[in-house]
């Protein structure tokens, strides 16, 4: 039968028992007890959790680094950490010192916790099978080269991060070398690089998430079959951000995103067999930045309201397929009254062709001179590329996926 015991002396039920410390308390337990830390701070880090037992906070204790120490490390199978908030972790600029870190360790439940100041805030190194839940984490940094992530994943498995809430790190999540997991549902906002940053991570699903004023949305890069469903990219805004920065991945699916007042919605870069349908963009700088890298995109049943720009290239070969996708800068007109526009619509304007060669140009982006020369190349196309089109633009916006 599983034991009760108290991290802390004092009064306890029956059969139960107290100690006057979280290690002491580990040290005692066996495989399958349950150690209850009762209200206060304690500063014992590092703590090493080398057993399955379920740790969990009364009232959140704090759990204090005092800005030496990785505050804990779990080496054991099926620990669960409950209701504690880890505070003070140390700093380092050579090592990932974090507030709690999975160590070659599986079937871990990580949720309900508090995680602030902290360099690193959950660190998961070989993790397979293990769950961060429903947790919060706060720092404050002010510069990408001396801040950690909230919660960094690094040669893990089928992880699952989920209801998480991330402010004030480098990246709010960090994806290297992870497979197989699950990111759904976290808000992270205010981080100084990413809100999600994808780095070799294949078969991976990303699904109703919020990424808000980051230094940019989500970078997914060197990496094949990512799924990204119905999350929300939100003034992600700076000379150098966008929603997503897609760099050399492949066979991926997007659907069902809202992209809106992001400096660039989508930043494309070496890409290929990438499918996207029934996104909304709306007020952004530039809805899409596809480079001529990218091959065999397809592009479908999304809207394009409000930008600045609808999609920009870099190059004259396109070998990507646009079509049904509503834009509110088209003109033309449906005869037939099908709901698809009878003549074609491209959406790339001569002034952004100018754009992405010299970006002082933008200082003219408002002026008289802009608006005549883009009319004219509608008419006479001859720098835009003559493939880059929609060949069945939607007359009326499409609703997102639920």
């Amino acid at each position: 039968m599983a034991n009760v015991l108290f991290a802390l002396a004092g009064s306890v039920t029956a059969g139960s028992k107290a100690f006057p410390t979280i290690k002491s308390a580990i040290a005692a337990a066996k495989d399958g007890d349950t150690v209850f830390v009762l209200s206060k701070t304690y500063t014992e880090s590092p703590i090493v959790v080398n057993k399955s037992i379920v740790l969990m906070g009364q009232q959140t204790p704090v759990l204090d680094g005092n800005l030496k120490h990785e505050i804990m490390i779990i080496e054991a199978d099926g620990v669960v950490i409950e209701g504690l908030h880890f505070r003070n972790s140390g700093f380092s600029g050579y090592e990932d010192v974090a507030g709690l870190r999975l160590m070659q360790c599986r079937d871990v439940m990580v949720r309900n916790n508090r995680f602030t100041n902290t360099f690193f805030g959950v660190y998961g190194q070989h993790a397979v099978n293990c769950i961060i839940q429903n947790n919060t984490f706060f720092s404050s940094a002010l510069d990408e080269t001396v801040s950690g992530n909230g919660i960094h994943c690094w040669k893990s498995d089928s992880m699952i991060i989920k209801g998480n809430r991330v402010q004030g790190h480098r990246d709010g999540i960090y994806f290297e070398f992870v497979t197989n997991s699950l990111i759904e549902g976290n808000t992270t906002t205010g981080n100084a690089r990413y809100g999600l940053h994808f780095m070799f991570s294949n078969d991976d699903t990303y699904v109703n998430n919020e990424f808000n004023d980051n230094g940019a949305g989500v970078a997914v890069m060197y990496s094949k079959r990512v799924t990204m469903l119905h999350n929300k990219f939100l003034k992600n805004t700076g000379t150098s951000a966008y929603g997503i920065l897609l760099k050399d991945i492949s066979d991926s699916h997007i659907a069902g995103n809202l992209f809106m007042d992001n400096t660039v919605g989508i930043f494309m870069e070496g890409s290929s067999r990438i499918f996207l349908t029934q996104n909304q963009f709306t007020a952004n700088g530039w809805a899409m930045r596809m480079q001529a890298s990218c091959d065999d995109i397809k592009l479908s049943r999304s809207n394009f309201e409000r930008n600045s720009f609808d999609v920009s290239t870099n190059g004259s070969l396109v070998l990507n397929k646009f079509d049904y996708n509503y834009w509110d800068k088209y003109q033309g007109y449906d005869l037939d009254k099908n709901g698809i526009g009878d003549v074609s619509f491209r959406p790339t304007s001569l002034f952004s062709m100018i754009t992405e060669r010299n970006a002082a140009a933008m200082m003219l982006f408002r002026s008289a001179i802009v608006s005549l020369i883009d009319k004219a190349e509608k008419v006479l196309p001859g720098i835009t590329p003559e493939a880059l089109r929609d060949d069945k633009p939607s007359m009326h916006p499409f609703k997102l996926l639920k």
